[in-house]
């Protein structure tokens, strides 16, 4: 679970203009705040409730460009959220997925992909508390989702900016969603994105997208 196809697409998707500080929830190996610092002058923060990943991440950091712009926490978002802090510009998170699902042998994994450390709710809510007055907060999901974590949100104070559906391939369904809400009222954007064309090829919206981090793009 180190380099995902969601991970990339957050880190590439998200708008970061004017975003002096970010913090990544759940940042796992730390993909996520890595292509936000790429991508930025900012501040960022990471949280990870998991040990080892946690020490990846700060591994990772340490040996990247961006080192003294990144720093990582070892603890549960819900502790980290009532900590006094300087409000964020934006927050990302690739929250855990897979609500009611089975749960994996792997314990790491588990934690990862399943609800019951961190829910959709409690990110929401979290996330609202730390960002300031024109702050965003940006998530993907999967598409099945999409509905429920749209109207938490809506409950929390958010406004929707932007909604991407991600297709994986040419004529199928979409299994993703990107969400951009933000504290201001503000009309939303909806479009698509495809990763594969018919012929299991990239689509030139997906390497567009994606080429600053993949050198073959």
């Amino acid at each position: 679970m180190k380099v995902g196809t969601d991970g990339v697409l957050l880190g590439a998707w998200t708008p970061v203009t004017d975003s002096r500080r970010i913090l990544d929830i759940g940042t796992g190996t730390g993909l996520i705040a890595l292509m936000l610092a790429q991508r930025s002058n900012a501040w960022i923060d990471a949280v990870e409730i998991d040990k080892l990943a946690c020490e990846e991440a700060e591994f990772n950091f340490a040996q990247s460009p961006w080192n003294d712009r990144l720093k990582v926490f070892n603890t549960d978002f819900q502790v980290f959220a009532n900590l006094p802090s300087e409000p964020y510009d934006l927050i990302v998170s690739n929250p855990p997925f897979f609500v009611n699902s089975l749960k994996t042998k792997n314990a790491a994994s588990s934690v990862a992909r399943h609800d019951e450390m961190l829910s959709f709710e409690q990110l929401i809510i979290g996330a609202r508390k730390l960002l300031g007055k024109t702050g965003r907060l940006c998530v993907i999901i999967p598409f099945m989702s999409d509905i429920d974590f749209r109207e938490n949100a809506r409950l929390a104070g958010f406004y929707l900016r932007q909604h991407t559906q991600v297709i994986p391939k040419y004529g199928r369904v979409p299994k993703r969603v990107l969400l951009e809400f933000a504290v201001k009222v503000g009309y939303p954007i909806n479009n698509e994105l495809t990763i594969l064309d018919k012929d299991d090829c990239y689509t030139e919206a997906y390497k567009i997208l994606s080429a600053p981090f993949y050198p073959a793009f």
